[in-house]
């Protein structure tokens, strides 16, 4: 059987020392805002899509990109970590991954504003670094959002 895979974009949203991680109602985890990358969207677009529609921010990535100058190309902005996730599989069998391209934004409020089609704001916390080094979210999403506080930081 044939593996499916999709791309993905997840950011990791920063405000004053803080990332922005919801328990998302299918998997019962706390993540970032992110999803699929529809048909007509560049990875860095579907995650700057997704965090609009899920905490009615805007956000605006952390890029340290620098373009080539290709005279046919145009450079985008390059994930901070490219993960592949399994998402169904069965007796040693892979059926569908997630190509995930993962971006570090900051946004300059808190006040979370939800789509009229995503989880409501109940579902939304900004944790601190000691709030995520105390908590029993996945390593990777601890990780990934430490180095993203860490990256505002260097910006500020």
């Amino acid at each position: 059987m044939e593996t499916t895979r999709h791309f993905t974009a997840t950011v990791y949203v920063i405000n004053d020392g803080a990332a922005a991680l919801h328990r998302h109602p299918k998997l019962g985890i706390r993540i970032p805002p992110g999803g699929h990358v529809d048909r007509d969207e560049l990875p860095h677009e579907a995650g700057l899509r997704e965090t609009r529609e899920e905490i009615g921010l805007e956000p605006t990535l952390l890029d340290g990109t620098e373009s080539i100058g290709a005279p046919n190309g145009e450079t985008l902005p390059r994930p901070r970590e490219q993960l592949l996730y399994t998402i169904d599989s069965h007796d040693g069998n892979i059926y569908h991954q997630h190509i995930d391209h993962v971006y570090f934004a900051t946004v300059s409020s808190r006040e979370i504003s939800p789509g009229p089609d995503e989880a409501g704001v109940d579902v939304w916390g900004w944790y601190t670094p000691e709030d995520l080094r105390e908590s029993d979210i996945d390593d990777d999403t601890v990780t990934l959002a430490l180095r993203a506080i860490e990256a505002a930081e260097e910006t500020e």
